[in-house]
């Protein structure tokens, strides 16, 4: 059997470092990604962890609004096999989408504008007009 996962957005903050005892480094970062169009429109969350000399990597270059795109595979909560569940505050259930990656691509550069949107919580992944020159084919 075999799953595998790639999903494109924004970090929704900065990544998080810490090491296993065994010295191996883990880094934890949330990926926003936007699913719909309009009044339909919606906003996913995806908690990653990444380990390793790859760990290093992402902790020392993502940050808040980064672009980034991320392999790797879910990790169902072992009591339902889906969505890890959660109780809010408020007394709600939440949910979250748990991946393990094996692989990440910078999307944006270090300077670049990350396109996130700090005022309503909304990611904006890949916001400006494509012109029809710019398709590679």
């Amino acid at each position: 059997m075999y799953q595998k996962i790639i999903i494109a957005g924004n970090l929704g903050r900065d990544p998080e470092m810490r090491y296993m005892p065994d010295g191996t480094a883990v880094t934890s970062f949330s990926i926003a990604v936007n699913d719909g169009w309009g009044d339909n429109r919606r906003t996913l969350w995806f908690r990653v962890s990444i380990w390793g000399k790859r760990a290093e990597t992402a902790n020392q270059y993502l940050s808040k609004g980064s672009k980034v795109l991320v392999e790797g595979r879910m990790q169902g909560d072992p009591q339902t096999g889906g969505p890890k569940l959660w109780t809010r505050q408020d007394g709600t259930v939440g949910s979250s989408f748990e991946v393990t990656a094996s692989n990440f691509t910078f999307l944006s550069s270090r300077g670049e504008d990350s396109g996130y949107d700090q005022g309503d919580g909304d990611a904006d992944f890949g916001s400006s007009a494509i012109e029809e020159d710019d398709i590679p084919f």
